[in-house]
This record gives C-alpha cells, structure tokens and sequence, in this order.
C-alpha cells in the first residue's frame, strides 16, 4: 500500500475504533506478524524477515467489527482476524500484510441459561478464564485445549478445536449451537441454532479460520461440573492391546473424559518405569533434553542430527505402554466407567498402576506448550503433528507416519481423543542440523512425508490444530472436489477475497 493509502486506511480505522485502538508502530507490527507457528520460527533462525502487517486494530464490540470489514472491502485490505496468537499452524500470519484485526476486546458474556445448558459468549474471551467463570456457577464447557491459558473462543471456533477431554464432551464443533459472523461482505450474520433443523449452518464457518469472515460471538453448550473423578492408569502389554482398550471402550458407550495412550518413547518422556528403561544412555540425555533437563545441547543436538540412530534406539525399548484414563460425572457414574474401563484392561493383561499416573497427568496437562523453547535454545526444534483415522487403520497408520517422518525426525507419538468410530495420533517429531537453514529444510521434510502418508492412507491430515499455512499443500487433494464449493462460498461471504488470504485451501486457482 502507498503512504496515502496507509494513512487513509488509519485515519478511518481511527475513526472506527477510536486512536487508541489502532498501531502502526514497529513493535507492535512485529508482534503481530507471528503466532507459535515453528515453521515461522526456523524462517527467524534463518534470518528470513517476517511479513510485517501494515496495522492492526482492536475493535470493541460487532459493530465496531463490521464497520472495520466494510473500511477493508472498500480499499481492498486484507484482514487477519486474531485472537490469542496461539495457533501453531501459521493461520494468523499476515502473508498478504493488510490489517490485523485483535478480538480480545470482545469478551463479553451476553448470556448464560444454565437451565438450557446453554451460554452465548464474544470471540475473544479467554477460555481459561471462561472455565473459571463457569465453574463458579457450577458449570463447564469441557473444552481444555493445551492452548486453554492463552487461546480464545473464537480462535477454537475458527480452527475447530478438541479439549482433551473430546471423547466425554465432544469436540468444539460439538458444542457450538449459532454462531455470529461478520462475513467478508461485511454483514453480520447470525446461523440458524443447530437444532433448527436441515442444514447445520455452523459448519460453514467452524474450521474456516477466517476465510469467510470474523466470528464475533459463539452460543455454545454447557455441561453441569462433574462431581467425581476416577483416575487411574495401566501399563498395557503393547500398543496394540491399549488400542484395543480404547476402541471396546468407545464402542461399549462409555464416555470417559481421558482415554490417552503413550508409544514406548512417549511413556518414557512421562515417566512410566521411564528412568528404569533409560538407563545412563542416550535415552536418558534424549530425555532430558527434551524436557528442558540437563545443561547444554551438544549431545541432544548430536541424537537429533541422526534419526535413523535415535528412532532404532528407540525401536529397542521394551514393548509396555502407559495408559492413562480418567473418569467423571456423578460419584456412581464415574466410578461404572473406571470399572468398566478396568474389566477391558485386564482382559488384554494390563497392569494396574494405580491412581497416580492418572492424577498426575492431569496435575501437568498444560506443561508440554512450556517445554518447546528450552529445546529450540539448545539448537534444535520440536513441533507436533496430529492425525485421525478409523479403528482398522490407527496402528498401520501410526508405523507408516513413524517410518517416513523417522528418516528426518525423532519421532513419537500418543493416542487420544478416542470416539466410537476411531481415534486421533498426536504425534512429536524433535530434529536438528548443522545449522538454521538446513533445520528448516529438514522440518519441512519431516511434514512433507507425514501429510504425503497420513493422505496416501485415507486418514485426516488434521484433527484439531487447524490448517492455516502449515497443511494448505496437502487441502486440495484431501478435500476433492469439495475445494471448489469452497470458492463458491468464498465468492458469496467474501466476494472481494480480503479474508485471512492465503490460508486454509491458499489463493485461488
């Protein structure tokens, strides 16, 4: 944009949202040009300059909103919508600059019908201090992402999230009952509640990650606080048998709020009998370097730089795997699941081990996002990677994954968020080379064989992170045809092409 344009573009954001609510200052716009994208860290490390958006606003309320999206179709700027910067897929990067639009200010309750299990609250609300507010009440939305303490409820509309606690309450898509949008043609719009019969409109915008326009507020469900918990945690013979735990759990209609099981490397990153089998080795400095132990990085970067040592090591741990669950609801209610969850444990000859595992995974659930930047300061780098695929395919899925992505990566991985019909594979990868621009190279080979197997087996390339830059290669192929009812829409929601450009399918073709 000209240096007329820019300044036009201000005065009338000003004008909008008041001076106080719109930067063009340096800080600022580098603060926004970011999100917790590891890609878009290794581009820093390799000294690539980050795409600086031309200002970002922070509007109060929809209206303010929908007066900024009309500002930005007339002169044709682009829009990020931005809600906590949380994201680790590069949604809210500004690829085109335009305006960064910040929704915190919109954190507003509007209304809570506890009698309806129901609670309309704005875009930018906090959902830890969401939960803390409706716990007060006696209530819970269930929804705990890792990202909880800093991430929106918009953003988990917008890149449609899961808690770890999907399998009792559903994933986000599963609780919103109407949304309120401010599409790109700069009308706000509101869906039909999803018990209105047809067409389920919210569909169109969860998981839209700002393509189609700004999601200003979401009615969503509420469940009453459980009562009761139940936690315990096994030690099952193999992967396999753990699986098998998991899909007659699902399958039976029990609704746990854990079901999450560790891969040999990962149960020995938690701590499962994990120091005993990692002895004095590499194992054991892998582990400490991975949890941010240790001083120094040589000798993780060391493991890091061969994988294909690092993953045959791994190969030769003994086979035992945690399985972690946890149960809730009403005192019988959570004590029936734990039961029943015992009885399929036994019969594939798991170990109990009692209560703890299960009270400490819940005591640590939030500490992995905190772990990340000890390793990339040791000269290395770790991301995650999640998939999601029927019963009869997890485990084949899980092998191929590791193989492919294992010639670049160190690669682990755990299962969780189980339903009826499967489960998803949040997979770790941690790798390292001889310096930042050979790093990047080696990451996006990683990426490149785990979507090209996760695609070539029939699975879901993605299962709650979002798309946003990180998966957009592999969005065409993965969605067929369904990728030109997406133009359509886009055409119709946003006719000018000024929201989040570039994301989620990219530019059009």
């Amino acid at each position: 944009m000209s240096t007329a344009s820019v300044e036009a573009l201000v005065d009338g954001l000003q004008a909008i949202v008041g001076p106080a609510h719109v930067s063009t200052t340096p800080p600022d716009r580098v603060a926004y040009a970011r999100d917790l994208w590891p890609r878009s860290q290794l581009d820093r490390l390799a000294g690539e300059p980050p795409r600086l958006p031309t200002a970002i606003a922070w509007p109060a309320d929809t209206a303010q909103v929908a007066e900024v999206v009309a500002l930005c179709r007339a002169t044709r700027t682009p829009i990020v919508p931005f809600g906590a910067g949380s994201g680790v897929c590069g949604g809210t990067l500004p690829v085109r600059r335009g305006l960064v639009l910040d929704l915190k200010r919109l954190r507003r309750v509007r209304r809570l019908a506890a009698e309806d299990g129901v609670i309309e609250v704005e875009a930018g609300h906090n959902g830890e201090r969401l939960e803390r507010w409706l716990a007060h009440r006696g209530l819970t939305l269930g929804h705990f992402p890792s990202s909880i303490l800093c991430s929106t409820v918009g953003g988990w509309v917008a890149a449609r999230s899961a808690g770890q606690c999907s399998s009792r309450y559903g994933k986000i898509e599963d609780m919103v009952v109407d949304l309120e949008v401010v599409t790109g043609d700069g009308q706000v719009r509101r869906t039909p509640r999803v018990d209105a019969g047809g067409f389920d409109w919210n569909g169109v915008f969860v998981g839209s990650e700002g393509t189609l326009g700004v999601i200003t507020s979401a009615t969503l469900k509420v469940h009453p606080e459980p009562r009761a918990r139940a936690f315990r945690g096994w030690q099952v013979p193999d992967i396999q048998a753990g699986l098998t735990v998991m899909r007659r759990a699902m399958q039976a209609g029990l609704r746990p709020a854990v079901l999450r099981l560790y891969d040999p490397l990962d149960t020995l990153m938690v701590g499962s009998d994990g120091d005993k089998k990692a002895g004095g080795g590499p194992l054991h400095t892998l582990k400490q370097g991975l949890l941010g132990q240790g001083s120094g990085g040589g000798a993780l970067r060391w493991i890091l730089s061969h994988p294909r040592l690092g993953n045959g090591a791994v190969n030769l741990l003994p086979a035992p795997c945690l399985l972690v669950t946890v149960s809730e609801g009403e005192p019988g209610e959570a004590r029936a699941t734990d039961d029943a969850l015992a009885a399929f444990a036994r019969e594939v000859g798991a170990k109990d081990l009692g209560e703890g595992p299960g009270r400490a995974w819940l005591a640590h659930r939030y500490d992995v996002s905190y772990k990340q930047s000890g390793i990339y300061r040791k000269g290395a780098f770790v991301d995650t990677f999640e998939v999601a695929t029927t019963w009869d395919k997890v485990a084949a899925l899980y092998a191929a994954v590791r193989e492919a992505a294992g010639r670049h990566v160190l690669v682990m991985a755990h299962f969780s968020h189980a339903y009826p019909g499967g489960c998803s594979i949040y997979f770790t990868f941690a790798g390292a080379a001889p310096d930042a621009s050979a790093m990047r190279d080696r990451y996006d080979a990683a990426w490149q064989a785990g979507l090209d197997t996760a695609l070539g087996a029939g699975a879901a390339i993605a299962h709650h992170h979002g798309v946003g830059l990180s998966r957009r290669s592999h969005m065409g192929p993965a969605h067929g045809d369904a990728r030109r009812w997406f133009d359509a829409l886009k055409a119709t929601l946003d006719p000018d092409g000024i929201m989040n450009p570039g994301k989620v399918f990219g530019e059009a073709p």
